[in-house]
């Protein structure tokens, strides 16, 4: 059972608070979060607008908070809100930033300046990328997920076994193939634009938190956008904070969490791994009359052990726990 510490008992706790991130990220207690999911400006650099061949508009990303005056303008900012995130990340905490080939590479080394220690990059392939409509450039099919923890010995959560349940059984690897937002799942606004440029899809939220968090922990955003995070972590029992200064992204995520529904507990249990599971060892079965010195056991292979006084098995000249006693008879 996990116990509240004294700054998780100040954070506004499933709260999504109004204003600059890196001041918000400040007037949060030190060492409170347990994950942070960062989608940040990706400095996209657009000059003037995108059209299709048949000259419509594209509906990129030209917003004022995605326009920096330089490189320097952006690693600065970088820089800034890195370390803010880094004050608040508990001793084994993980981080994950997302970006494109537009700013991920100068991320990346903010990261390690920052004392952060790189665990992966994983690739986000998108099944259903938007084409490049100048065909001037490969089509721009991937963005990049940088997962850290907040130091190199850190005992980050890793729930290896859920990620490869929810990969039908085999190993999860670092390249994801999901669908960009689209159909209903596309937030629009009154007029039937989009409600944000760059809505995550909720899939990938799904992963990430259900592969490096669990439950009751809390997960801060601090670009919070259309609350794809908040709203993933109400679902999956995670606490959350998100952190997001226009008014209209604020009242879209709001509604969206609102909608939301939180699974029950038992719809909440993963996959563990088998070495994690509580083992009963074979005296306790002894002393408490479950098991008698001298019974026989058998394996599907037909092999029998006669169980002793003392919990330890004997098969043939084999003697010792049933561990030793299994393994010398699989050989």
């Amino acid at each position: 059972m996990k116990t509240d510490t004294k700054a998780e008992l100040r954070l506004p706790l499933n709260q999504i608070l109004s204003g600059d991130c890196v001041e918000m990220m400040n007037s949060l207690p030190e060492a409170s979060i347990d994950l942070i999911f960062a989608d940040p400006p990706y400095n996209l650099q657009l000059k003037g607008e995108l059209h299709r061949p048949d000259n419509s508009r594209v509906d990129a990303v030209d917003d004022a908070w995605d326009q920096f005056s330089s490189f320097a303008a952006y690693d600065a900012f970088t820089q800034d809100w890195l370390r803010a995130a880094r004050r608040l990340l508990k001793p084994n905490g993980a981080i994950w930033v997302i970006g494109s080939y537009h700013n991920i590479f100068r991320v990346g080394a903010a990261l390690q300046d920052a004392g952060y220690w790189i665990l992966n990059d994983v690739v986000w392939r998108k099944s259903n990328p938007m084409p490049n409509f100048r065909g001037k450039r490969f089509t721009n099919a991937h963005e990049t997920m940088i997962w850290a923890s907040k130091s190199e010995g850190a005992k980050y959560t890793f729930n290896y076994e859920a990620l490869k349940a929810l990969n039908e059984g085999t190993q999860m690897r670092s390249d994801w193939v999901l669908p960009i937002c689209s159909g209903h799942e596309r937030l629009k606004d009154e007029k039937g634009d989009k409600a944000h440029p760059t809505q995550k899809p909720q899939s990938l939220l799904h992963r990430v938190l259900v592969g490096s968090s669990n439950p009751g922990d809390v997960v801060l955003d601090p670009f919070f956008g259309s609350g794809t995070t908040g709203a993933v972590a109400k679902m999956l029992g995670r606490d959350f904070i998100g952190i997001e200064r226009d008014a209209t992204y604020r009242s879209v995520a709001e509604k969206r969490i609102g909608e939301t529904r939180r699974l029950d507990a038992e719809a909440l249990e993963v996959s563990t791994s088998k070495r994690a599971e509580p083992r009963v060892q074979v005296w306790q079965l002894v002393e408490r009359g479950l098991l008698r010195p001298g019974e026989v056991l058998m394996n599907t292979r037909g092999q029998t052990a006669k169980v002793r006084a003392d919990g330890t098995l004997i098969s043939d000249e084999t003697k010792g726990s049933i561990h030793q006693v299994g393994a010398a008879l699989e050989v």
